[in-house]
Protein backbone atom coordinates (compact mmCIF):
# COMPACT_ATOMS: atom_id res chain seq x y z
CA UNK A 1 0.00 0.00 0.00
CA UNK A 2 2.64 2.59 0.78
CA UNK A 3 4.27 2.15 -2.71
CA UNK A 4 0.79 2.90 -4.34
CA UNK A 5 0.51 6.19 -1.79
CA UNK A 6 -2.37 4.53 -0.66
CA UNK A 7 -3.20 5.71 2.79
CA UNK A 8 -3.90 2.93 4.90
CA UNK A 9 -5.02 2.42 9.15
CA UNK A 10 -3.54 -0.79 10.45
CA UNK A 11 -6.15 -2.44 13.02
CA UNK A 12 -8.85 0.30 12.33
CA UNK A 13 -10.78 1.20 15.82
CA UNK A 14 -14.74 1.24 15.79
CA UNK A 15 -15.49 -0.47 12.54
CA UNK A 16 -16.87 -2.29 13.95
CA UNK A 17 -19.44 -1.74 17.04
CA UNK A 18 -20.27 -5.71 18.32
CA UNK A 19 -17.04 -7.49 17.67
CA UNK A 20 -17.44 -10.36 19.86
CA UNK A 21 -13.77 -11.04 20.52
CA UNK A 22 -12.79 -7.58 20.64
CA UNK A 23 -11.10 -8.13 16.78
CA UNK A 24 -11.08 -5.99 14.00
CA UNK A 25 -9.46 -6.01 10.11
CA UNK A 26 -5.70 -5.97 9.38
CA UNK A 27 -6.42 -3.09 7.73
CA UNK A 28 -8.25 -0.46 5.55
CA UNK A 29 -7.88 2.04 3.27
CA UNK A 30 -8.88 5.79 4.30
CA UNK A 31 -10.18 7.28 0.74
CA UNK A 32 -12.64 4.69 -1.44
CA UNK A 33 -11.33 1.65 -3.10
CA UNK A 34 -14.48 0.50 -5.04
CA UNK A 35 -17.56 1.75 -6.04
CA UNK A 36 -16.90 4.91 -3.19
CA UNK A 37 -16.19 2.41 -0.16
CA UNK A 38 -12.85 1.86 1.33
CA UNK A 39 -11.54 -1.39 1.29
CA UNK A 40 -10.65 -3.72 4.39
CA UNK A 41 -8.94 -6.50 4.52
CA UNK A 42 -8.22 -9.03 7.38
CA UNK A 43 -5.25 -11.70 6.38
CA UNK A 44 -5.59 -15.62 7.96
CA UNK A 45 -3.13 -18.39 7.27
CA UNK A 46 -4.93 -21.62 8.01
CA UNK A 47 -2.58 -24.44 8.40
CA UNK A 48 -2.93 -26.85 5.23
CA UNK A 49 -2.82 -30.00 7.15
CA UNK A 50 -4.05 -29.87 10.41
CA UNK A 51 -6.30 -32.30 11.44
CA UNK A 52 -9.01 -29.95 10.92
CA UNK A 53 -8.29 -29.15 6.83
CA UNK A 54 -6.31 -32.34 5.92
CA UNK A 55 -9.56 -34.26 4.40
CA UNK A 56 -10.43 -31.32 2.79
CA UNK A 57 -7.20 -30.66 1.72
CA UNK A 58 -6.99 -33.74 0.06
CA UNK A 59 -10.22 -33.97 -1.82
CA UNK A 60 -9.52 -30.24 -3.15
CA UNK A 61 -6.25 -27.86 -3.33
CA UNK A 62 -7.07 -24.56 -1.81
CA UNK A 63 -9.56 -25.90 0.77
CA UNK A 64 -8.50 -24.54 3.85
CA UNK A 65 -8.02 -21.34 1.97
CA UNK A 66 -11.41 -21.31 1.11
CA UNK A 67 -13.38 -22.66 4.36
CA UNK A 68 -10.70 -19.52 6.23
CA UNK A 69 -12.05 -16.67 3.83
CA UNK A 70 -15.88 -17.34 4.08
CA UNK A 71 -15.06 -17.81 7.51
CA UNK A 72 -13.48 -13.75 7.30
CA UNK A 73 -16.46 -12.89 5.06
CA UNK A 74 -18.69 -13.90 7.82
CA UNK A 75 -17.11 -12.53 10.67
CA UNK A 76 -16.98 -9.20 9.17
CA UNK A 77 -20.36 -9.04 7.30
CA UNK A 78 -21.48 -6.35 8.90
CA UNK A 79 -18.51 -4.29 6.87
CA UNK A 80 -20.27 -5.23 3.31
CA UNK A 81 -22.80 -1.46 3.79
CA UNK A 82 -19.80 0.60 4.44
CA UNK A 83 -16.77 -1.32 3.27
CA UNK A 84 -15.57 -3.33 0.31
CA UNK A 85 -13.72 -6.42 2.28
CA UNK A 86 -11.35 -9.02 1.03
CA UNK A 87 -10.37 -11.83 3.27
CA UNK A 88 -6.75 -12.59 2.54
CA UNK A 89 -6.51 -16.02 2.98
CA UNK A 90 -2.79 -18.14 2.11
CA UNK A 91 -2.36 -21.41 3.15
CA UNK A 92 0.90 -23.18 5.01
CA UNK A 93 1.33 -25.05 1.94
CA UNK A 94 1.23 -21.72 -0.39
CA UNK A 95 -2.37 -22.01 -2.21
CA UNK A 96 -4.15 -18.42 -1.95
CA UNK A 97 -7.79 -17.94 -2.26
CA UNK A 98 -8.99 -16.31 -5.11
CA UNK A 99 -10.04 -13.18 -3.62
CA UNK A 100 -6.26 -12.83 -1.93
CA UNK A 101 -4.59 -13.30 -6.00
CA UNK A 102 -7.53 -10.30 -7.06
CA UNK A 103 -6.07 -8.07 -4.17
CA UNK A 104 -2.41 -8.76 -4.51
CA UNK A 105 -2.73 -8.23 -8.13
CA UNK A 106 -4.78 -4.85 -8.34
CA UNK A 107 -2.18 -3.57 -5.64
CA UNK A 108 0.24 -4.58 -8.12
CA UNK A 109 -0.94 -3.26 -11.15
CA UNK A 110 -1.93 0.13 -8.70
CA UNK A 111 2.25 0.12 -7.83
CA UNK A 112 3.42 -0.26 -11.29
CA UNK A 113 1.20 2.41 -12.63
CA UNK A 114 1.74 4.57 -9.73
CA UNK A 115 5.99 3.73 -9.99
CA UNK A 116 5.72 4.79 -14.18
CA UNK A 117 4.60 8.02 -13.45
CA UNK A 118 7.72 8.92 -10.93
Amino acid sequence: MKRTQIHAVKEPEGLIRQAQDGKRPDGTTILPWSRGKPLAWDVTVPDTYADAHVANSARQAGAAATQAATNKTSKYSQLASTHTFYPVATETGGTRHIQAVELIQKIGRLERGHSHHR
